[in-house]
């Protein structure tokens, strides 16, 4: 834990109640030593800050609030962080009380000093925090305090907020976050379709981090064509995907080898491939050029086309010029054919080779 647990006296759990002015040099030491770890292996961390689950009760035996730092019968200084008295702690993850978020911006502090001369970080305020404008209002305030604390030192990290973020315009217009992960609004159909079934096309106002946990997991385990599918959709369109991988071992649902997640972490990687290849940073998703509706494309330079449609022929609207051509077989994650091919500029025919769906990459030759 972050905090020293000094006593005197016993929290909810039965250990020593927390000290939330000392800091566990430990915590802090761990939590810089999975980061350089992680980035040895080329991996990006979010270091998430804050945790929504950790001050509300969710029935049964989870009621993870009983036992947190600032709930008043765990911490010697006196904090009380369910001020209402209903036995939850959503005043924490708010503005109400000026001594916690004293401690709160003291942690942010700490976690900066630690990791901040490492270029492999994100910074995630608070995962899955109930949405609400108490919260929002909170999690603003976090992330300017971030990038108020970093600007002072050597390097300056991306900072997010995610989950608590519904797929609105609101959130990517008024959020002073470099990127977002939306969720998926379930009493709205709409959010479904934009982030699952045809992802919509990212923007570039934040950095899009589409996460599968956020947006309905289930289906993204069990079944193969829909995960797969879904990763080409995201990134040709803009977004970052990522898996919610397995949690556990002992529920089917959650078997890391279940199909979904196979199939998602190989089409991860296949895009990946392309995403090393591509010039991203001169590339935007751009759906008008591909009757697919699915093209990533720098004009006239570099065109990446996904066909989620079973050997069905599309056009491309090209530049006039001789272009290479791959076509990818994510199904079998193997280029199964290339060659040059000359366009006279506007739509381009292009005839899959294979059945099933297909991914065509185009270059120019002059580059």
């Amino acid at each position: 834990m972050p905090c020293q647990r000094t006593g005197p006296g016993k929290a909810g759990d039965g250990e020593l109640k927390f000290d939330v002015t000392k800091f566990n040099q430990a915590y802090f030491d761990r939590l810089r030593s999975r980061v350089i770890a992680a980035r040895d292996r080329g991996i990006y961390v979010s270091v998430m800050l804050f945790q929504g689950w950790c001050v509300f009760k969710f029935g049964g035996n989870h009621d993870p609030w009983l036992y947190h730092p600032l709930h008043k019968g765990n911490n010697v200084n006196g904090l009380d962080g369910d001020p209402n008295g209903n036995r939850e702690g959503e005043e924490v993850h708010s503005l109400r009380i000026p001594a916690i978020i004293r401690r709160q911006e003291a942690y942010v502090r700490k976690v900066i000093d630690t990791v901040n001369d490492l270029d492999n970080v994100l910074y995630e305020i608070s995962n899955e925090t109930k949405p609400s404008a108490a919260t929002k209002e909170w999690e603003y305030h976090i992330v300017r305090y971030v990038k108020q604390y970093e600007a002072g030192k050597p390097k300056q990290h991306p900072v997010g907020v995610t989950s608590n973020s519904v797929f609105t315009s609101d959130v990517l217009d008024s959020s002073p976050s470099e990127w977002v992960s939306l969720r998926r609004d379930w009493s709205k159909p709409e959010t479904e379709r934009v982030l699952r079934l045809d992802p919509a096309v990212a923007d570039g106002r934040k950095v899009s981090i589409l996460d599968t946990d956020h947006i309905g997991a289930d289906t993204f385990i069990k079944d193969a064509a829909f995960s797969r599918r879904w990763v080409w959709k995201a990134f040709v369109r803009g977004h970052n995907p990522i898996l919610m991988d397995a949690l556990q071992i002992d529920d089917n649902l959650w078997t890391p080898n279940g199909a979904g997640l196979v199939a998602g972490r190989q089409a991860m990687g296949h895009s990946r491939t392309y995403a090393n290849r591509m010039n991203l940073a001169s590339t935007t998703p751009q759906p008008g050029l591909a009757s697919t509706r699915y093209c990533l494309a720098n004009v006239g330079v570099e065109y990446l086309i996904y066909q989620p449609k079973t050997g069905e022929s599309f056009f491309v609207q090209l530049k006039a010029g001789k272009y290479r051509y791959e076509w990818f077989d994510p199904v079998k994650g193997a280029t199964l054919a290339s060659g040059q091919v000359e366009a006279p500029g506007g739509a381009q025919q292009f005839k899959m080779p294979f059945e099933g769906e297909a991914v065509l990459y185009l270059k120019a030759r002059s580059f």
